[in-house]
């Protein structure tokens, strides 16, 4: 059985591609309450699964009106496409958020299997083992390749 992360997750994902617009708008509590949980959990999935790194801009409107408005990045313009990639990866990224990243250009078909693998094999933890600040070169090193790669 899925966990509830999961189905959340899912139904989330399913109600985006289901728009016209790759966006979704939608009230913390009425998803807490569709799916029975409490709106900690809509949070935590919001914040592990809908991340920028992972393709996903989140704006949140709090209080008694308040709502959340996903939205999936597109891809469509090279310049800004670098430019989003770019901010996403900033001055240093941790491997888990590397990993985010190049995921959501895997299913965007930005990269494809190959490059996937290779990129995961020169930003991992093993091969950067003897650097000092592992994550900026890991973001120095996923700039620059992923720059090759768009251009």
């Amino acid at each position: 059985m899925a966990r509830l992360s999961d189905v959340i997750e899912g139904f989330i994902k399913s109600l985006i591609l289901e728009s016209e617009d790759k966006q979704l708008q939608i009230q913390r509590n009425e998803l807490a309450d569709r799916f029975s949980c409490a709106p900690s959990q809509i949070n935590y999935v919001l914040t592990t699964r809908f991340s920028h790194e992972k393709g996903y801009l989140i704006e949140s409107r709090r209080g008694g009106g308040g709502y959340i408005v996903i939205r999936k990045v597109q891809y469509d313009n090279h310049k800004r496409r670098k430019e989003l990639i770019d901010e996403s990866i900033g001055d240093s990224i941790t491997y888990h958020n590397a990993i985010a990243l190049l995921e959501s250009l895997y299913d965007a078909d930005i990269i494809d299997d190959r490059e996937f693998e290779i990129i995961k094999m020169v930003i991992n933890e093993r091969t950067l083992n003897s650097v000092e600040n592992k994550n900026k070169l890991r973001a120095d090193i996923l700039k620059a390749t992923v720059a090759l790669l768009l251009s």
